[in-house]
């Protein structure tokens, strides 16, 4: 039987259906929007060899800054472990005299038992042999009840003080505690940092890498331009006061040297002291610097300077914080050899000056003790001088 349904148009469409041409041309757009939906995002560019630098210096400053706290809370720590074992020691021996006191209360109670101390003074009476032996007992128990005052005294106050030193010892305890977390949070600081830069330095290739050089080069030769100005102008200062020392008259001549000489021996002695401090600090070039180390194999800036002084039987302390206040602040344009050179807002590097704007320090992790520019990181980060002797 023949179909009674008409053919259908070329062309023609039924509701929500496209056509051949026009479903291809839909599923192609379809596609290619989900591939630019699903595509992996563009890798970041790489950063200039010149943020690399900055980046890598900032993190070696950070950790630097993370080392003189490590520094500072180890001392605290080894510091509050002194106490502690002291507090500690000084409580044993409380508690040994304490139970000395207890026990001559508990011998003073038994004699009381024994010799019917408790008992009433007709009881005591009618069991004495004679009058005589009452009265003397009486005489004795007094003296015993004198001594146990005494001793009963003697056991509160060791027992007042030995809860005071207890408590004491509990709280220098707890902050030993906290400081020795602070001590492993500081570390960790310092790790991270380091682990930071050695990762973008290893990302280099040969060609970044050898940028890199050249910038560290030009800074080198910007600074040592810069230590070499210093140096001609502290030359003309010293040039100009020997000159107007010289013009002086006799008689002012005289009158100086008679109430000088004092300040000329302190001088000389400080300059003995400081050329010590030097000789110790050139022998230490090419040392490796290791964050918190204090020598003799390796040391941070801090330590090298502290053990430099040490040397010449100057006492500094540990970190850079509290060495910034060692000694008598001079101008940079005063600064003499053996002089402390701070660096950052933060005085988280130092050095030791050597003259002509150049000093000795520990620079950073993977570098060496070394001579170097005082400018080497740039005038604006010389924060003060200091003279220790």
């Amino acid at each position: 039987m023949a179909s009674h349904r008409k053919a259908r148009p070329a062309g023609a469409r039924i509701a929500g259906i496209r056509t051949p041409a026009l479903a291809t041309a839909a599923l192609t757009s379809v596609a290619l929007l989900s591939q630019t939906a699903n595509a992996a995002p563009s890798a970041e560019p790489r950063p200039g060899i010149e943020a690399v630098s900055k980046k890598v210096d900032d993190l070696y400053h950070q950790a630097e800054t993370a080392t003189e706290k490590y520094n500072a809370t180890r001392e605290k720590t080894a510091e509050q472990r002194k106490r502690v074992d002291t507090l500690l020691d000084d409580v044993a021996r409380r508690t040994e005299k304490l139970n000395t006191a207890r026990e001559e209360l508990g011998s003073f109670a038994a004699a009381q038992y024994r010799t019917g101390a408790s008992a009433p003074d007709t009881a005591t009476l009618l069991l004495a042999d004679n009058p005589q032996d009452y009265f003397d007992q009486t005489q004795l128990m007094s003296r015993l009840t004198t001594r146990q005052k005494a001793a009963v005294d003697d056991y509160i106050t060791e027992q007042a003080a030995t809860t005071r030193k207890r408590a004491e010892a509990t709280r220098s305890l707890e902050s030993l505690t906290a400081s020795q977390k602070e001590l492993k949070t500081s570390k960790a600081t310092v790790q991270h940092k380091l682990t930071e830069a050695r990762s973008l330095l290893s990302k280099l290739n040969a060609e970044e890498k050898a940028r890199l050089a050249a910038i560290e080069k030009k800074k080198r030769e910007r600074a040592a331009a810069e230590a070499a100005e210093l140096a001609r102008q502290q030359a003309a200062a010293e040039k100009a006061a020997q000159q107007q020392s010289s013009s002086g008259t006799t008689a002012g001549t005289a009158s100086g040297s008679a109430s000088g000489s004092s300040t000329g021996s302190t001088a000389t002695g400080s300059s003995s002291k400081a050329a010590e401090a030097l000789a110790f600090a050139r022998a230490q070039v090419g040392k490796p610097y290791v964050w918190g180390a204090t020598g003799p194999d390796s040391y941070d800036c801090s330590g090298l300077t502290q053990a430099a002084w040490k040397a010449a039987g100057v006492s500094l302390p540990r970190v850079t914080y509290d060495q910034v206040n060692a000694g008598t602040t001079v101008s940079l344009a005063d600064a003499r050899p053996g002089d402390l050179v701070f660096f950052y807002d933060d005085i988280s590097h130092v050095g030791l000056y050597i003259g002509d704007g150049m000093m000795i320090h520990a620079p950073k992790p993977g570098a060496y003790v070394r001579e170097e520019s005082i400018y080497y990181d740039g005038t604006s980060a010389i924060h003060s001088v200091v003279r220790p002797a």
